[in-house]
Parts: C-alpha cells; sequence; structure tokens
C-alpha cells in the first residue's frame, strides 16, 4: 500500500509541475493559416497580404524620399560650408554642422522608421483576426469570398514582366538517380540569377485598382507549413555588430512587407547576435588553439589561424532565419566565408564545403525538400574567375554535394527532392554551358537503355 500510495503522490506531483497541454496561439495560427491557403480563400489570402505589402511599400517609398531629400540638403550646405572655412565659416563651426545633420538624420528615419513598424504591427493584428473569421464562416458554410484561380480575367498564375525575365535566365535541369540498392530520385537544376530575384515579391497594382500578386507567392504559401520547404544558401560576412552585404539588402527585402508568421528579420538577427556571443565563447574555451595544420592548403591555415581568437563567426559558420514574405524561400542559410574563397587552391577540407554539408544535413533533418546552393561559393563575378576558376570550382562543389547527397540517404528524415545550383547573374554563356555539361557527367544522368529486337538470332562465336 505505501508502494501505491508513493506512486500517487509522485504521479501528483508530475502532474503539478509538468507544463500547461494545448496548443499555443502560433500553433493555432499556423493550422488556420494551413487549412485556409488549401481552401477555395487561397486567391483572397494572397490579395489581402499583397494590398498589405503595397500599403508598407508606399510608406517606405515616402520615407526614402524625405531622406534623400534631407541629404540632398544637408550635402550642399556641408560642401559650401567647407568650402567658405576660414573666410565666412570656421572648423568648429563645420563640426557642429555635421553633428546637427547627423541628428536630424536620426530624427527623421527614427519617426519614420516608427510609423512603419506601427503600421506593420496593425496589419499582422488585422490579418490574423481577419483569418481567424474567415475560419468561422467557413465552418458555418458561408461562401468564402474568392474567385476562381483558373477564371481570373488578371490571371494569378501569369505575370508578363516576370514571364520575361524568366526567359532570359540561363538554365539546364537534369533528373538523377543516386544510391547502390535503393536509388532516390532527384531532381537537379542549374541556373544563372541574381540570388536575390529568389526573395524579392513583385509589387504591382493592375490600372483599375485590381491587385496582381507575384505567381511565386502562391507556392511559397502552399508550402509553408508543410513538409516541402524551399530553402537558400546566402553567403555572409562574419561581422556580428553590423550585418551588411547580402545579408543587409535580403534584410532591406523583408522589410517591403510584413511578416505574419515569424519574428521580423531584425528580431531574427539580434537573436542570432546574442547566440553568436555564447557560440564564440564556448569555442574559444572548448577548442584547442594549436591544431596541425601541416596538412592543410595554404588559404585553409589562413582561414584556421585568423578564425582561432575572433569575436565573430568563423568561415563555415551558418546561422538559419525564416520567412513567410519572400518570393521562393522558406528558410535562409546564412554561411559565413572570406577572401579565403577568392583563391584557386581550396579543396573538399574547407571550412565552407564543411559549411555546406552541415546545410544539407539540416535540411534533411527538417523537410527541406528544395535548396539553391551558389555552385561557384560566390555571389557576383569578380576578375579572378577565369574559366578555368571557375570550372575547378563547380566541379568539387558538385563531386562534394554529390558525395553529402549519397550520405544523406543514411542521415534520415526528408529526402532533398530538388537541388538547385545557382551561377552569378552576367557570367557568359559559354562557361555556363561548360558548366552545365559538367553537371550531368559527375552526377551520371541515368538514360533508359534502348533494346533492338532482331530477326535473326546471334550466335556467339567460339561457343563463347
Amino acid at each position: 500500500m505505501s508502494v501505491l500510495m508513493k506512486g500517487l503522490n509522485n504521479s501528483q506531483e508530475t502532474i503539478e509541475y509538468a507544463d500547461p497541454q494545448g496548443a499555443t496561439d502560433e500553433e493555432l495560427f499556423s493550422t488556420v493559416y494551413h487549412k485556409l491557403v488549401h481552401s477555395p480563400a487561397l486567391e483572397t489570402i494572397l490579395q489581402v497580404e499583397h494590398s498589405y505589402a503595397l500599403a508598407v511599400k508606399e510608406l517606405t517609398t515616402q520615407r526614402d524620399e524625405q531622406v534623400a531629400a534631407l541629404t540632398a540638403s544637408q550635402t550642399q550646405e556641408m560642401v559650401k560650408a567647407v568650402e567658405g572655412v576660414h573666410v565666412y565659416s570656421t572648423e568648429q563651426e563645420i563640426n557642429n554642422m555635421a553633428a546637427r545633420h547627423f541628428e536630424d538624420q536620426n530624427l527623421l528615419q527614427g519617426r519614420w522608421n516608427s510609423e512603419v513598424d506601427t503600421l506593420k504591427e496593425s496589419q499582422k493584428r488585422e490579418y490574423r483576426d481577419w483569418l481567424m473569421k474567415l475560419l468561422e464562416d467557413h465552418h458555418t458554410n458561408i461562401t468564402l469570398p474568392t474567385e476562381s484561380l483558373l477564371t481570373s480575367k488578371r490571371g494569378l498564375f501569369t505575370s508578363s514582366s516576370q514571364e520575361n525575365e524568366r526567359s532570359s535566365r540561363l538554365e539546364e535541369s537534369f533528373t538523377i538517380h543516386l544510391g547502390s540498392q535503393m536509388k532516390q530520385m532527384h531532381n537537379i537544376r542549374i541556373l544563372s540569377a541574381d540570388v536575390l530575384d529568389l526573395c524579392r515579391v513583385r509589387l504591382q497594382q493592375q490600372e483599375a485598382g485590381n491587385i496582381d500578386p507575384d505567381p511565386q507567392r502562391l507556392q511559397t504559401a502552399l508550402g509553408l507549413y508543410s513538409s516541402d520547404l524551399c530553402g537558400l544558401v546566402l553567403l555572409a560576412d562574419s561581422h556580428v555588430g553590423h550585418f551588411s552585404g547580402l545579408t543587409k539588402e535580403v534584410s532591406e527585402v523583408c522589410q517591403q512587407s510584413t511578416e505574419f508568421h515569424f519574428p521580423s528579420m531584425d528580431e531574427q538577427l539580434e537573436k542570432v547576435r546574442v547566440e553568436v556571443k555564447k557560440a564564440v565563447s564556448w569555442r574559444q574555451a572548448h577548442c584547442g588553439r594549436h591544431e596541425n595544420l601541416v596538412s592543410l592548403t595554404s588559404s585553409e591555415q589562413l582561414c584556421r589561424r585568423g578564425g582561432g581568437g575572433t569575436k565573430n563567426m568563423q568561415t563555415g559558420d551558418v546561422y538559419i532565419t525564416r520567412h513567410s514574405n519572400l518570393a521562393e524561400v522558406h528558410v535562409v542559410f546564412h554561411m559565413v566565408i572570406d577572401d579565403t574563397l577568392k583563391s584557386n587552391d581550396i579543396n573538399s577540407r574547407h571550412p565552407a564545403i564543411l559549411g555546406l554539408r552541415n546545410i544539407l544535413k539540416t535540411a534533411c533533418s527538417n523537410d527541406i525538400t528544395t535548396l539553391t546552393v551558389p555552385v561557384l561559393l560566390m555571389h557576383e563575378m569578380s576578375e579572378e574567375m577565369t574559366v578555368a576558376w571557375c570550372t575547378k570550382r563547380a566541379e568539387l562543389v558538385f563531386k562534394c554535394v554529390k558525395g553529402f547527397m549519397i550520405e544523406m540517404a543514411s542521415w534520415g528524415g526528408s529526402e532533398l527532392k530538388n537541388l538547385q545550383f545557382l551561377v552569378p547573374k552576367g557570367i557568359s554563356e559559354d562557361v555556363f554551358g561548360t558548366l552545365a555539361t559538367m553537371l550531368p557527367s559527375i552526377f551520371r544522368v541515368s538514360n533508359p537503355l534502348v533494346f533492338k529486337v532482331s530477326s535473326t538470332p546471334h550466335t556467339p562465336k567460339n561457343g563463347k
């Protein structure tokens, strides 16, 4: 009896201190959204999101125009004062003017940013309330406010500007099978494009006031809470205090519309800053400072020595941001790189290549079935990227990624169905053709065997 009472007491104590059961507000909202976007209300949802984005764009455009006007006025005033130094102005007056200009810029940008943030918070609140009301109407059999996706005169699936842009892209697609016994099919594509084109949502409004959403938003919305997510590898620098380069540009793209499902890009990056400080402290405390560098290439040695005691991230480190307001991307893998990647002597042991392996493993473990990888580990063309350089770098990335994909079969999780190799925009057609020809030879595209039936039997000679 004492054992039974002890068990009951332990059970009561467990229930008392256990976390409360039930879905959170975020889980409830995600369930509602997923259900509605797979209903006839999809087009209406996209139109509402697009109208919200247009409102944000209008406000940010006014902000940028006023900031640009103030900057031009201040520049003109400063140039005039500098030209008249020691004549009708002093150095102290110029310093005071610079301080006043800086303060005026901060005040103006702060006021406008506050208005934009207020608008986004209001939109997010209204949007969630509207979706909940839409679901209630759906349950009470009230006709959902929507139009046919196939008969809409505006044509949700057609956009002339986007069709023209896509037709100008250089791209090749292949279907491959990897694995020794249980072969898995993958779709491989190589394309030349600006990486930001995969993120930007084109905001446009028709003449009659009709809203024309970006067609790419359709697939992104359908897959947001599914097991078929889309990921993008974005190359970033190692600075934690202030993000720059493409990370900053992607952040600006995200700010053009309201993020309804996840924390804003700025909030996610701020959390990254905090977590990076913890990770760097752990690395400095546990990783050895005197590792064997003899077997590494010159670029790898420079990379390892430079990152030993830094307070920033190292080459190959990856941080992740989540998005619902980008064109073709749900998850962005920000992989840190440095100038060692400009060298031509990197190999499969380079930290950036190992970073790609970690990205593929993370994608496989988190239902990311479409992944875009910069095949040259560069987003822009430069002088040192000769034909030989591009060919050697692409061959290295192709072979390493193929090995990682074969290894991925033993990791479990989701299958990487679609893999896109991104080549910098502006690459010559000849170089692109060389890379596109190399891809099927490395991944060994499976072609069907064709057997010809002959009416006359063939007898091997000498009994062989």
